[in-house]
């Protein structure tokens, strides 16, 4: 028999055989997009039971991206006015709030939010100086633009209903009417009103189309055809104090900013122009 052992022997002890390494596969590079909480104006108490922003005081939003520049050039998505909507749908994290629910207050926050994020707070805008009527240049800051608080209703005599609408008294024809906010969808609604009446070379009616969004019923009465009837023959006094006092009460973001005309040093207070730059602004 063959002696094994002086075979076995022979091998070195201490020699371990080779360990054949595992290939090591390359990793994709992984990159996260920064967040940011942006503060409601209404602070989620007019949003019904259910809704993801119930009772929230911020919502979080993930600052844009290269991708999300590509929806605000997107000549088809531009057409039909539905980019910045499909942009605020992209950047939302809670994938279970849609932007068409959204209260429009809450809707202006975020474009806000979104476009300081993207380029920076320092906003050029031409603007119509409200005394000399020149068009001239003006560089707005845009983090001075205050929330205003969902609170103001109490400050304007108004009482909010368990409804999360809002009872306004006229004076002059001594009626209480109740008016409600306006959602993303209502805003795009009054726009496509809007724009279908010029193209049929109809005559635009861009207040009394408002009201009739805006009014749920009028001394109790929610027949729209009363409402309707209420609206044409509502005095321009009353109109106007209606759509002052909900111009007040709305919880939203005041884009009136502090103005001085490069023409004739005029020095007053302007709404910030929302012109085609403000999501695209000169580099």
């Amino acid at each position: 028999m063959r002696n094994n052992q002086d075979r076995l022997s022979a091998i070195p002890q201490d020699s371990d055989p080779p360990v054949q390494q595992p290939q090591q596969a390359e990793q994709p590079l992984q990159f996260i997009t920064p967040t940011e909480f942006v503060e409601l104006p209404t602070g989620g108490v007019f949003y019904p039971q259910g809704h993801p922003l119930h009772g929230a005081e911020t919502i979080e939003i993930r600052h844009m991206t290269a991708k999300d520049e590509d929806i605000l050039t997107s000549t088809a998505l531009l057409k039909k006015g539905v980019a910045i909507d499909r942009l605020l749908q992209n950047i939302i994290v809670d994938r279970s709030i849609r932007v068409a629910d959204l209260l429009v207050g809450d809707k202006n926050a975020i474009i806000l939010a979104a476009r300081i994020s993207g380029y920076g707070a320092d906003y050029e805008a031409a603007v119509v100086c409200p005394s000399c009527n020149s068009s001239v240049k003006f560089e707005f800051d845009l983090n001075q633009c205050p929330l205003v608080p969902n609170n103001l209703y109490e400050e304007q005599g108004v009482v909010r209903t368990e409804n999360n609408t809002f009872i306004v008294h006229l004076d002059k024809m001594n009626l209480d009417v109740e008016v409600r906010l306006l959602s993303s969808k209502d805003e795009m609604h009054l726009i496509q009103l809007s724009e279908g009446k010029r193209k049929k070379k109809l005559p635009e009616s861009p207040l009394t189309d408002q009201l009739r969004q805006i009014i749920v019923s009028v001394n109790g009465n929610v027949d729209a055809s009363y409402i309707h009837s209420f609206i044409q023959h509502m005095p321009a006094s009353d109109s106007r104090k209606l759509r002052s006092t909900y111009q007040k009460i709305v919880p939203n973001i005041d884009m009136t900013l502090d103005f001085v005309c490069s023409a004739c040093d005029h020095e007053g207070e302007v709404s910030v122009p929302f012109g085609t730059n403000f999501f695209w602004p000169k580099q």
